[in-house]
């Protein structure tokens, strides 16, 4: 069984189901549902274990997909929903590579996970997707190194559905806690910044074109 924070619900997900490993978890879940940050807890194959209102209203807008949602398998919704990019700023560059980057690393450590090949295949079966795959996501790995698969501390765009946030950026936290990473998870958490919003012009700047103005004011005579 997998939860979402604030409440429990079944999915056919290979989480741990042993008592202990069960009532972490719901505790995990209580924590997480206190925070106001989206936050969520995932497994090796990128399937979503545990997740928080903060984090399901982020995608409230996404339209239904089979197979890509953001509260079933993050991997497969940043690479093959129609919606990621209305989300996800910057969405090639700053979450469709670094994706693949950790998609490949867990298909090299978990080779026969049949999950995971399942989104091989259909990378394979786009064409612009298995481009980005084999010839995009190396050049890139040699561009940034192996700065590339670290996602703790990675400022990423995101277009907030809050029109108080609107376009704005995100830091990816990893917390995973020890007892998360003997079962195979990961937690990150998205940590919000303020909306970037026009600085307006300097004050000097604006007297200097006051005073050009005046300038050519004509002045009356009698």
């Amino acid at each position: 069984m997998a939860y979402q924070a604030g409440g429990q619900r079944p999915a056919p997900r290979p989480v741990p189901d042993s008592p202990e490993a069960q009532a972490y978890l719901q505790d995990c879940a209580t924590l997480m549902a206190a925070l106001s940050l989206p936050s969520l807890v995932v497994d090796h194959r990128w399937d979503v274990v545990l997740a928080n209102a903060a984090y399901q209203s982020l995608f409230r807008a996404v339209a239904p997909h089979p197979t890509a949602m953001p509260g079933d398998n993050f991997l497969r919704f940043v690479l093959f929903h129609p919606d990621a990019g209305a989300v996800l700023g910057d969405h090639e560059t700053s979450w469709c590579l670094p994706m693949l980057a950790q998609f490949r690393s867990a298909l090299e450590r978990h080779a026969h996970d049949p999950v995971l090949q399942a989104v091989r295949r259909d990378i394979a079966q786009d064409p612009i997707m298995e481009a980005a795959f084999r010839q995009g996501l190396p050049h890139w790995m040699r561009a940034v190194g192996e700065e590339g698969l670290r996602q703790d501390g990675a400022v990423r765009p995101l277009l907030h559905p809050d029109p108080r946030r609107g376009a704005t950026e995100c830091r990816l936290i990893d917390e995973t806690t020890p007892m998360l990473r003997e079962m195979g998870c990961t937690r990150l958490t998205l940590v919000l910044r303020e909306p970037r919003r026009t600085a307006p012009p300097p004050r000097g700047r604006r007297r200097a074109r006051s005073a050009a103005h005046l300038t050519v004011v004509p002045t009356l005579g009698p």
